[in-house]
């Protein structure tokens, strides 16, 4: 009969730790870190707008030469304060605004349901390592490749900026630990920042 060790989620997760400042130490010496990009609404703007913000768009892939991933993350919306505040106004109602509210309450379960009330989530992985990857990571190392990182998050920054989206470095343990929880666990909503 064939044995098979289940593995822990700390042993199935591919990382080693996670600092302070947010970077993750992955099993296999590489270095991640999570930028969050809170986007525009690209389809409101004018077309010279749009223009504008492919070029600043183009610039920004041009002066990525370094390991990318972006990520989209959907989270369903939790809309139980929301209906508990319109079953709270005006008890006193007639029986029409009555059947106009629950209509209404109804309506938005129901996109609810379908999924259709959902917010996004969009981040940027940034990964590094060190030049041989056989050796092994000492300190100055370890402080070369944050440091790395962080300059390439200024770069992420100062270009995606120029494009009109708000960038935030997930630079606190509680933070990131908090986002990985959510792509694990996919059901929670993910409200951070």
């Amino acid at each position: 009969m064939f044995k098979y060790k289940i593995k822990t989620v700390q042993e199935w997760l591919p990382y080693i730790e996670i600092y302070e400042n947010g970077i993750i130490k992955l099993k296999n010496n590489f270095f991640i870190k999570i930028i969050k990009v809170n986007p525009i609404n690209f389809n409101l703007k004018s077309n010279l707008e749009k223009e504008s913000i492919l070029n600043s768009y183009k610039m920004f892939l041009k002066t990525c030469k370094f390991d990318i991933q972006i990520l989209i993350q959907n989270n369903k919306e939790d809309l139980t304060s929301h209906i508990s505040n319109i079953e709270k106004i005006n008890k006193n109602e007639t029986e029409n605004i009555k059947n106009i509210k629950n209509n209404y309450i109804n309506y938005i379960q129901e996109i609810n349901k379908k999924r259709k009330s959902s917010s996004k989530n969009f981040y940027i992985i940034l990964k590094e390592s060190q030049e041989n990857k056989k050796e092994k990571i000492n300190k100055e190392n370890e402080k070369y490749i944050i440091d790395k990182l962080n300059e390439n998050y200024f770069k992420i920054k100062e270009n995606l900026s120029r494009c009109g989206n708000f960038i935030t470095d997930i630079s606190k343990k509680k933070d990131v630990e908090k986002i990985l929880y959510s792509f694990l666990n996919s059901r929670r909503e993910l409200n951070i920042i």
